[in-house]
Parts: structure tokens; C-alpha cells; sequence
């Protein structure tokens, strides 16, 4: 009688490429120097935002005239406004706002082009079409304009601005998905899996998905950087989250002004919104590289 092979080797096998992904995944990443400066840029901004109430040395809208225009000092660590209000408290609760919007923008974004790319690109047919054609609208209307008419119709608030970068900004989520897609269901083990009777969506969620997430990883972290400047230049135009509640742009366009007598009231907003976005796009890089498949050929 012939015994019939135990699947624990297979399990086994696939348990230790696994490990060995994440192992070389990590290996990787950390390595890269400039990968390793972003993440620790982003988790010092992720610090100051979640702790802002602990850290923050006053209220961020309290005003104080006798304060006002104060250079920085042992008091005031990075100067005060024209209200007398403290600069670094207020760019601690700006952290916290800016943060928030891109990252809930950016789920949101991730969500709808992950899904709609993922129908796309395996239905293909009308389906595909109609959503391409979405995809080139959204791509033919100018981003900021979007916005700005977005927020002048509703009020502006941070769930205004969330939901507009949200759609306005799936498009490119959705076009790589679907190109991912394209790229995966003809290969052997989707054409097993339909062989074996598995359906549209238990093929998408547990064999396309996991194999064509890495890309959309990748984007979505550059992303971000891209919301925080979209974030900020709404609140620069005065679109953005309105006063008295902290946010970097809308210190920059009250600091710019004021440049040649007030030169930090302007300068620690922009070196916060510069330090994240690099800090951003520094980590996307970094994983870029290290979920290159070439590397692990």
C-alpha cells in the first residue's frame, strides 16, 4: 500500500518563504539610510501629534497682546504671533490636524481605487470601461481647482477637506490596481484557483489582493505627502481648516506678510510641512525598494 505525502512539508515551506520575505523585506528596508531618516521624521511628527495636549507648553488659542511679535526664546521656544499666541504649541496642534486629514483622505482614497481597480481590472469588458473612464475624468479636472470649488460650496471644515482629497485623489490607486490585475490573473495559480471552483471574490480577496498590493503600498505612502501640501495650500488660500484652530498653511499665508519683522512666525510652518513630506517620500522610497520583486528573484 502506497501512503499518500503529508501537505505539512508544504505548509512548511511556504510558513519559511514567508518568514524569509519579511526577514529580507526588513533586511532591506533598514538599510536604506534615507528610508530610516523618514521613518524616524515620521515618527517624531506622529509623536508630537498624538501627544500635543502633554507636550504643548500652552493653550494653542490663547492670546496674549502683550506677547506679541516675541523672537524665539527660552520662553517661547519658536516665538509667538501677531496674537501672542506660542508658535511651537500651535505647530504641535497643526501636526495633529495635518496628519489626521492625510491620513483619513489618503484610507479613503486607497479604499475606493483598491476596490474599484480590483473590478476593473478582472471583469474588464463595459465594467472596465465605465470605470476608466471615471478614472480619465478625475484626471482631467484640475486638483486644486477641484478643491477650491469643493470647499467654497460646502463649509469648510476637516471633513470637507478629507472627503474631497479622498476623491480626488483614487483615481491613481485604482489605475495601478487594475494594471496589477492585468498583469496577475493569467497567471498559473489564479487559473488554478478557478479551476478549482473558487469565485470571483474569494480569488480577488485572497490571491490578487495580497500579490498586487505592494505598488498601492508604495503610492499611498507618497501620497500622503502629497495631501499635507494640497492640505496646506487650502489653508494658505484661507479654504483649509478655519482660525482660531491651528494649521500649517493658514500660519504660513498669516506669517508671509509679516516676514521682515516676524521671520519665524512663517519659517517653523514650512520647515514642519517640508520636514513631513520628505519624511513621507523618503519612506516610499525606502519600501519602493524594498518590495522591489527583483530582489527576491
Amino acid at each position: 500500500m502506497i501512503a499518500t505525502p503529508s501537505p505539512a512539508p508544504v505548509a512548511v515551506l511556504h510558513t519559511e518563504h514567508t518568514f524569509s520575505f519579511r526577514r529580507r523585506f526588513i533586511r532591506t528596508f533598514f538599510r536604506n539610510k534615507v528610508a530610516v531618516l523618514g521613518l524616524i521624521i515620521i515618527s517624531i511628527m506622529v509623536f508630537c501629534a498624538l501627544f500635543a495636549p502633554f507636550i504643548a507648553p500652552y493653550d494653542p488659542n490663547k492670546t496674549n497682546v502683550r506677547d506679541r511679535f516675541l523672537p524665539p526664546s527660552s520662553t517661547y521656544f519658536l516665538g509667538t504671533d501677531d496674537y501672542g499666541r506660542d508658535i511651537f504649541t500651535r505647530l504641535l496642534y497643526g501636526a495633529t490636524l495635518s496628519l489626521q486629514i492625510a491620513l483619513i483622505s489618503q484610507t479613503i482614497a486607497v479604499s475606493l481605487g483598491i476596490t474599484l481597480g480590483l473590478i476593473s481590472g478582472w471583469y474588464g469588458g463595459l465594467i472596465d470601461d465605465a470605470i476608466m473612464r471615471v478614472t480619465d475624468a478625475i484626471f482631467a479636472i484640475p486638483g486644486l481647482i477641484f478643491l477650491i470649488v469643493w470647499v467654497s460650496i460646502l463649509t469648510p471644515s476637516k471633513e470637507s477637506i478629507f472627503l474631497a482629497l479622498g476623491i480626488i485623489g483614487w483615481a491613481s490607486d485604482a489605475r495601478l490596481m487594475r494594471a496589477q490585475v492585468l498583469s496577475m490573473k493569467e497567471r498559473e495559480f489564479i487559473l488554478a484557483a478557478r479551476a478549482m471552483g473558487a469565485s470571483a471574490g474569494r480569488i480577488m480577496l485572497r490571491h490578487l489582493l495580497p500579490n498586487c498590493l505592494a505598488p498601492t503600498i508604495v503610492l499611498a505612502s507618497l501620497g500622503i505627502a502629497g495631501v499635507i501640501l494640497a492640505e496646506a495650500g487650502l489653508s494658505y488660500l484661507g479654504l483649509g481648516v478655519q482660525i482660531p484652530n491651528p494649521s500649517w498653511g493658514s500660519m504660513i499665508n498669516a506669517g508671509g506678510p509679516l516676514i521682515t519683522r516676524a521671520w519665524w512666525y512663517a519659517l517653523f510652518p514650512g520647515l514642519a510641512i517640508m520636514l513631513t513630506v520628505l519624511g513621507f517620500n523618503f519612506v516610499g522610497d525606502g519600501l519602493r525598494d524594498a518590495l522591489d520583486p527583483k530582489l527576491y528573484e
